[in-house]
């Protein structure tokens, strides 16, 4: 009997050390869930001796968001702020020998507005005087360039750094006609979308920064990016257009600084969305990122974000990459002739390189996840943001890319998450029974149940359509569900048809059956679950956001299967969304044509002519400034269900556009509303 006593003795104390020495990580909280910091920017210097990066995060106590930009000091390892306030879309830069950093800062108010080219109203600006800052690495002084009530679009330096070029366009002032006093002609008032080129030159970089304008270029069109080419003394500029319906105002263009009076030469012919334009290393291609929607002028296939190079020499347009069968997200050049690629295939981001523009895709092996920015210097020393699904989000920097696997953070801006017990995830397959395709999606279950059964189902369904839901760690109110799973909900997110990075095709076979064959796959991923005996039938829910919320008012007149429903910023009858939406031109591919040419699909696809089929319990939100789905959209879907006795909530947000990205308290408590919406419906059956 005393053996018995000492040995268990001896056992409960060494069960007592290890618990100690391994501390059980507490669970994530609601709040500690939205105090993650994002990444915005990233950029190494020309010299290698500097990175820029930009922070976001919530302020509550201002409800805003802080828009940091931060230097770091690669040998030293030492990190200083720049300013708390940067502009939140157009991109610092430095300058070529790296002593200065241009930026904007937001100077946005209440008071003036125009709608921008993500999805919502936002402000113009708050001062008369509009202005571009210059940061100087030597004496860590933030200086202004003013610019007059030039709204600035983009910029870009010239090849010393002493010059910039800066896009800017002004807001057209209010009407002083006495026959039409205020009344707006809408798309006479579309006519203000014009740019300049200014040139400012500085004058004196040192003592007190003195600068001189020019302006060198006047353009019927917006710009939304531009670059400058030393050798070629010309600007290469992509054009763009506040509302996406006519896809001949999405193209490249070239200017020459040498004989500015001459009007700019159109380089692309397309319908395709350009981005991300870079000079290529010997200045004989132009390279950009290339999104492809159909409109009805032709008959080409879409396709995911390629990557391609325009000859500057006979004008030809090349895809490059083309073995690569996944979505670019990104790319970055070097003056070697290399080609760093950020590749997303199924749910991975991975980092590849071309050796040349004609060569095949080189993978190099790094860490399971999503690498989602990246910056390489000549040198090829690189930094990269980071993160899987139970590795959050931060900044590394390798000298040499034989170093990936060996990175090191840089950051530490979310260190609270290394010591969370997070949920665990993994890549889930299915089939579509009806045409035997296979679907892929994130499987993520609640803490300490990995693996485990019968467990109550959330499927989170991303929004695009052409996107996807990754291995990653973005903490938010879009992509929450980490914050579903540590609240107990098993969380599928289904790459559905139409996701991107699982080749074109897969992305093509979403048109003309736009909501119905998408709605298809993500009904067999649950019944899979189901048959597995991983998610409980009893106690299923489903909800999205955008092309997700598309999806899920959809799938509600489908199946009565769910026991609640989260729909956000979702169509509901799909001929006034292509009315009303910034984006008609989406619509009109996803549904093969405009409304009258094909009303069958339309309104066989559209949830308003289904509601009497409709059972779920259902929570909306939407943005009140949101013209990327606008809120009327939420407005008919939650008259129609209150009239039919249906359970249901609208919740809209004030000043938002579709990002809610105005006042971090609006997606908290979006999210809020939803946890609560599903603990009060998601258990129990409304057949």
């Amino acid at each position: 009997m005393l053996k018995i006593n000492t040995r268990f003795c001896f056992l409960f104390i060494l069960i007592v050390v290890f618990s100690y020495s391994h501390p059980t990580k507490q669970r994530l909280t609601f709040d500690e869930f939205f105090d993650a910091t994002a990444f915005s920017t990233l950029s190494l210097s020309p010299t290698n001796e500097h990175l820029f990066f930009g922070t976001r995060r919530a302020s509550w106590n201002t409800s805003s968001f802080e828009s940091a930009l931060w230097i770091y000091e690669i040998q030293k390892q030492t990190t200083k702020l720049i300013t708390r306030n940067h502009h939140k879309t157009i991109q610092p830069k430095w300058s070529p020998n790296g002593l200065w950093i241009a930026l904007l800062l937001d100077q946005t108010s209440a008071n003036a507005t125009h709608s921008d080219l993500h999805g919502q109203s936002t402000s113009t600006h708050s001062q008369t005087q509009q202005c571009i800052h210059l940061y100087s690495i030597e004496s860590n002084e933030l200086l202004s360039v003013e610019l007059g009530d030039a709204l600035p679009l983009e910029f870009t330096w010239s090849d010393t750094d002493l010059s910039l070029y800066v896009a800017a366009t002004n807001k057209p002032l209010p009407s002083t006609d006495d026959e039409w006093k205020d009344v707006i002609e809408y798309r006479k008032s579309k006519s203000y979308e014009h740019s300049s080129i200014i040139q400012v030159d500085i004058i004196s970089p040192k003592e007190s920064l003195s600068v001189q304008t020019t302006v060198v270029s006047n353009l019927s069109f917006f710009i939304s990016e531009l670059i400058f080419a030393p050798t070629e003394q010309k600007l290469f500029v992509i054009s763009a257009s506040l509302l996406m319906e006519d896809l001949n105002l999405f193209e490249i263009y070239s200017i020459d600084l040498r004989n500015t009076s001459s009007p700019p030469v159109r380089l692309t012919h397309n319908e395709d969305f350009e981005s991300n334009l870079k000079l290529s290393p010997d200045c004989q291609h132009l390279l950009f990122q290339t999104n492809t929607i159909n409109s009805n002028n032709r008959k080409l296939n879409n396709t995911q974000i390629s990557l391609s190079a325009l000859n500057l020499l006979d004008g030809q347009v090349t895809r490059l990459a083309q073995d690569f069968h996944g979505n670019i997200n990104n790319y970055m050049p070097t003056s070697d002739g290399i080609i760093y690629i950020l590749g997303q295939l199924g749910t991975e981001i991975h980092l590849y390189s071309l050796k040349s523009l004609s060569s095949d895709v080189i993978e190099h092996v790094g860490w399971n996840g999503s690498y989602e920015m990246l910056t390489v210097t000549d040198q090829h020393s690189m930094a990269m943001v980071y993160s899987s699904t139970d590795t959050p989000q931060e900044i590394y920097f390798i000298n040499d890319i034989d170093q990936l696997q060996n990175a090191q953070p840089i950051t530490s801006e979310n260190q609270l998450f290394t010591e969370r017990d997070l949920p665990r995830a993994l890549p889930y397959r299915w089939q579509n029974k009806d045409d035997h395709r296979t679907i892929e999606g994130m499987l993520h279950y609640p803490p300490g149940k990995y693996l485990s059964k019968n467990l109550p189902l959330l499927v989170l369904i991303h929004g695009g359509p052409y996107a996807a839901s990754i291995n990653h760690f973005s903490p938010n109110w879009y992509t929450w569900s980490a914050l579903a799973a540590s609240e107990g909900w098993l969380v599928l997110e289904p790459n559905y048809r139409g996701s991107t990075g699982y080749g074109d095709a897969f992305l093509q076979e979403l048109r003309y059956r736009p909501l119905q064959i998408a709605g298809q796959d993500i009904l067999h991923g649950v019944d899979q679950l189901i048959r597995d005996g991983i998610a409980d039938p009893h106690r299923l829910t489903v909800g999205g956001y955008s092309y997700g919320g598309f999806l899920t008012n959809w799938l509600i007149t489908q199946t009565k299967q769910f026991n609640a429903a989260l729909s956000g910023a979702g169509s509901f009858d799909h001929t006034s969304s292509w009315g009303t939406m910034d984006i008609p031109t989406l619509l009109t591919h996803l549904f093969g044509g405009y409304p009258w040419e094909t009303p069958h699909i339309y309104q066989s696809q559209s949830p308003i002519y289904q509601v009497d089929r409709i059972r779920t319990p259902t929570l909306i939100t939407t943005g009140e400034a949101d013209i990327r789905v606008p809120a009327s959209q939420s407005y008919i879907m939650e008259r129609a269900l209150y009239y039919r006795g249906v359970p249901v909530k609208l919740f809209v947000f004030p000043r938002e556009g579709h990002e809610l990205s105005d006042n971090p308290w609006h997606g908290k408590i979006k999210a809020r509303e939803e946890i609560k919406w599903l603990k009060q419906y998601g258990h129990q059956s409304f057949l």
